[in-house]
């Protein structure tokens, strides 16, 4: 009886210590660094998977480089052998915390927090500070944010004779929908 009452009571912790984990493995990012008057330039993966700590604020995210997709099928070879080496540096990382994160005051209302961390992306890693609106929408998270990525500040070359049709900060847009684990 002993053992039963230890194994539920073992039970119930385990679960509410994965409950304060939320998750998705379907997460978007958006990029675009078009410049007027030439081709979009702009990419879309929806496969980031990302995890969300409710306890501590605690946030990463991992986005397959390859998983991006591109309007012209050319301009996805381009991105994935030409500039970020997918093949080489597979992956995109962003190890983070949301400041004053207090998810009892979530709520329908956008809540806006500082979002700080370290953003790795063609294998140089750059220390990030942006805005990240949290949304409660029934058990789930919805986190938008939005960043600026300079491709030099992560060893990305940009031959010269694109330079100018590619802008030189890409916009970034983050959209994760969590979910309990």
């Amino acid at each position: 009886m002993k053992k039963r009452i230890i194994i539920a009571i073992v039970l119930l912790m385990g679960n509410v210590i994965f409950s304060q984990k939320m998750i998705t493995r379907s997460g978007e990012i958006k990029f675009e660094a078009s410049m007027p008057a030439f081709e979009e330039i702009a990419g879309t993966n929806s496969t980031v998977s990302s995890i969300l700590d409710k306890t501590t604020g605690d946030l990463v995210a991992l986005a397959l480089i390859k998983s991006f997709k591109f309007k012209a099928p050319l301009m996805e070879e381009h991105f994935n052998e030409n500039y970020m080496e997918s093949s080489k540096f597979p992956k995109a990382t962003f190890k983070g915390k949301i400041v004053n994160f207090d998810a009892k005051k979530l709520s329908a209302a956008k809540t806006s927090y500082d979002l700080e961390g370290d953003l790795m992306i063609h294998g140089v890693t750059k220390k990030i500070k942006s805005k990240i609106n949290l949304t409660l929408n029934g058990t789930k998270i919805i986190a938008t944010s939005s960043i600026l990525v300079r491709p030099q500040d992560y060893n990305i070359e940009i031959p010269s004779l694109v330079k100018g049709k590619i802008a030189e900060n890409a916009k970034v847009n983050i959209n994760l929908v969590l979910e309990a684990n």
